[in-house]
């Protein structure tokens, strides 16, 4: 017959195992940002999206990128959620958000075309796929 004592300790430190390992998930799925790609899935966006494409493309599993349609229903519902109206071509959401800061303290909000090659002409971009890397890697640290 196991004594009190030693079954108390064993339950502890299952209970403690647990919580570690609950902690390192908790913490490697925070370590991961998830960028929202929501666009027209029609040219000129989709050429002005490939530099910033390419990008996350090569983070591999750095990076959680899920694309939205901006013309279905989850498009539509998922920029009423985050507050984006009008007519609007592009919105780049990194951990639900599209207004971010630069590390030089301006603000850079991630909606309408980047600047920057594929972007049509005449149309100027305020953001740029350089602006989402600096923002992405200063979270990956």
């Amino acid at each position: 017959m196991n004594h009190p004592l030693h079954t108390r300790r064993r339950w502890i430190a299952a209970l403690a195992a647990a919580g570690a390992s609950l902690t390192m998930l908790s913490v490697a799925h925070a370590a991961q940002p998830v960028v929202e790609i929501i666009a027209f899935a029609h040219p000129p966006v989709q050429s002005a999206l490939k530099p910033l494409r390419e990008w996350l493309a090569a983070q591999g599993t750095r990076l959680k990128v899920v694309e939205i349609d901006m013309e279905t229903p989850a498009g539509e519902k998922r920029l009423q959620a985050v507050g984006v109206t009008g007519h609007v071509p592009v919105v780049v959401l990194i951990d639900g958000h599209h207004l971010h800061k630069r590390a030089d303290g301006s603000s850079v909000d991630l909606v309408s075309f980047p600047a920057g090659p594929g972007t049509p002409q005449g149309v100027n971009g305020t953001w740029s796929a350089a602006d989402v890397e600096a923002i992405l890697k200063a979270r990956l640290k």
